[in-house]
């Protein structure tokens, strides 16, 4: 169990003593003690000169095997070229150096199932030498039971003349004290038998069955300095791409793991809320030109402890620290991981630090989602750019601004989001994002098979991506594939429940299946979600017009009216509701459609106006009104799918507009 004083914020790195085993941190005590080493899975044995994995020996050559050694001496520092030059290959040994060497740390890394990408055992500094980085631990010969001893005295050696009766007084002695043990285990006397297993567990450090999905909360910043608040959450982020792309669990989505942002929530109850099985936590610490940060993989029902470690860089290695780390976890998670997932999952990004640093900030931004934190989200992509032009994650980002940009700019840039798509492609074929930015583009342009093949490329390349599926989501629901657009959309709020986009398009789908109580209960969870949009409240005050809720439809209109800024509306507002205390509810839709109709462009759209004589079933005013919602581009259920659509449904003209759209053949 991890030490009980931890609390979610300010959560330490619990440190575990096995009986026997001890964990070295001195080169200088690795050198000197013979007994085998263990780093995960593996153990050393130096005296046999053995590699063993699970128990079974790894053939290693003899000299990859010395390379090894010395690395393993002196654990976390660098041994030069030079210091192993003078050990493998001395003075007088004729034979190509850099080609040999390469050779033999390739060797290792084959029966390690190491990456020289993304390394768990073996890094390479370029030009200086390598260092082993993962954590070691010293088997001792003797173990005694948990409990009965702090430590093992130093053996002595004993006199070439010492008598064969003072041995068997220590084996006599010794058999007593396993005696005496077997006594106190069968009795589990102060809990020893129970504590004997638990560090027993430990030692196997296997992850336990079920974990089907996992969250990674936002890293803590310790830094004392609120700019490298963008680091801390960047980092974050990328942890939950890169193991979205590496492992076939459910990663929940930045969106909703950002709500436990310095939450004083216990893990458990976050695990409901996410519906996870185990949960990521750390720390994050940046001073001067150094990185430390500290992760550990938890239980997230239980709260129990599975892994541990800490990583420190220099910031121009921090692209190789989140990389290792990303690979570790994921490693720990499935219990395996594929050279071809490691060797897929280190392609493309940046080997820039800069580039990343910008790119970090602009992903920070661009999840604020306001339109003044967007455009800085723009010109930090375009600086990361600046930075590394070949840097396919920056221009992805930039179609992103420039294609979903209605809290940033007002209107969209397609042509100039689909450029930055294709570029991104152009420069790493198999990046999920920039395949699902460019399905969006194409779903927004009308070109609906292309947007089907991209956006299945994305999810098929990262099926944890969250975007891919809640845009593929929208698509369906143009094309009035409802039940699918709902499945889809159920998909990406298992990954981001707290997502808005997703929510919101949810709303949507099931307003197209009648299913009205639902999408009510629906639009509320979207503006507990968002409580300062307005588009939760429209969507009510939709549901409400539709089973003649008269004031209600009212309440809501005013309520988004309000949030949105617009002056014009509480003025309309209480033309209706006066209609309606004299005339009744078809009254008040028809002012309410009139009036619409006379604010469109200021306070309303042109699909706002359709939904509105749909309710009166005046076809001619709904298909006017639809088909001037297809030349503003307001299509955003022009498939057909709303409930007021209903009365023109049948109509030669209505199946004419979708055909024109692209929505029928």
């Amino acid at each position: 169990m991890r030490s009980g004083n931890c609390t979610r914020g300010t959560r330490g790195i619990p440190s575990f003593t096995t009986a026997g085993r001890r964990r070295y941190t001195s080169a200088t005590e690795v050198a000197v003690n013979s007994n085998p080493i263990r780093f995960g899975v593996f153990e050393v044995r130096r005296d046999a000169r053995e590699l063993r994995k699970h128990g079974v020996r790894i053939k290693l050559e003899d000299q990859p095997f010395e390379l090894l050694t010395a690395l393993l001496e002196k654990p976390g520092d660098i041994v030069t070229r030079s210091e192993l030059q003078a050990r493998l290959w001395p003075e007088g040994t004729f034979v190509d150096f850099d080609k040999s060497l390469t050779k033999a740390v390739n060797k290792i890394r084959t029966a390690l199932g190491d990456s020289p990408v993304a390394p768990r055992f073996i890094e390479t500094l370029s030009g200086r030498g390598y260092r082993f980085i993962a954590p070691l631990d010293v088997v001792a010969d003797l173990v005694p039971p948990l409990g009965l001893a702090e430590a093992t005295p130093a053996r002595t050696e004993r006199p070439r003349g010492a008598s064969l009766q003072g041995w068997w007084i220590v084996a006599a002695a010794s058999c007593a004290v396993v005696a005496i043990a077997a006594v106190l285990l069968a009795l589990n006397v102060g809990s020893l038998h129970d504590r004997l297993r638990a560090a027993l567990d430990l030692k196997r450090a296997v992850i336990p069955p079920g974990i089907d999905s996992i969250a990674v909360l936002p890293l803590e910043n310790l830094s004392r300095d609120p700019e490298q608040e963008y680091f801390a959450d960047g980092l974050t982020d990328d942890l939950i791409t890169d193991l979205g792309k590496m492992i076939t669990l459910r990663v929940i989505s930045r969106t909703s793991v950002m709500q436990y942002k310095r939450t004083k929530k216990p893990l458990p109850e976050i695990a409901r809320e996410l519906n996870v099985d185990a949960a990521v936590e750390g720390t994050v610490q940046r001073s001067g030109r150094r990185v430390r940060v500290t992760a550990q993989l938890l239980q997230a029902r239980t709260d129990r402890h599975l892994w541990a470690e800490t990583y420190e860089r220099d910031s121009a290695d921090v692209i190789q620290l989140e990389r290792q780390m990303a690979v570790a976890i994921a490693h720990e998670v499935t219990g395996r991981l594929s050279a071809a997932q490691e060797t897929r999952f280190a392609r493309g990004g940046t080997a820039n630090p800069r580039a990343y640093d910008a790119y970090l900030r602009g992903r920070y931004f661009w999840g604020q989602r306001t339109p003044e934190l967007a455009t800085e989200a723009i010109g930090y992509f375009e600086q990361a750019l600046r930075e590394d032009p070949h840097f396919a994650l920056a221009y992805s980002g930039l179609a992103d601004c420039y294609a979903v940009a209605w809290w940033a700019k007002g209107e969209r840039d397609l042509p100039l989001a689909e450029k930055y798509a294709r570029k991104a492609l152009a420069l790493e074929p198999e990046l999920a994002e920039a395949h699902a930015s460019l399905g969006i583009i194409d779903a927004y342009r009308h070109r609906y098979p292309d947007a089907e093949k991209e956006l299945r490329r994305a999810i098929d390349l990262n099926p944890n991506y969250v975007m891919a599926h809640h845009w593929r989501s929208d698509y369906l629901l143009d094309l009035g594939r409802l039940e699918e657009a709902l499945a889809e959309n159920e998909l990406a709020r298992q990954l981001d429940p707290f997502s808005f986009p997703v929510n919101h398009l949810r709303v949507y789908a099931l307003l197209g299946l009648h299913q009205y109580d639902r999408a009510l209960e629906q639009a509320e969870t979207e503006a507990a979600i968002a409580p300062q949009s307005p588009y939760a409240h429209g969507e009510m005050a939709r549901i409400y017009w539709i089973e003649g809720r008269v004031p209600d439809a009212l309440a809501e209109e005013r309520k988004a009216a309000a949030l949105a800024h617009l002056r014009v509306r509480p003025r309309d507002l209480d033309a209706v509701a006066a209609v309606f205390a004299r005339s009744g509810l078809r009254a008040a839709q028809v002012k309410s459609a009139q009036l619409k109709e006379k604010g469109y462009k200021g306070a309303y759209l042109a699909l706002d106006i359709a939904h509105q004589y749909g309710l009166v079933e005046d076809k001619g005013k709904v298909l006017e009104w639809l088909n001037q919602a297809f030349r503003d581009n307001d299509d955003a259920d022009f498939g057909g799918t709303a409930p007021e659509f209903d009365c023109v449904r049948s109509t030669s003209r209505f199946h004419d507009l979708l055909r024109h759209a692209g929505l029928e053949q």
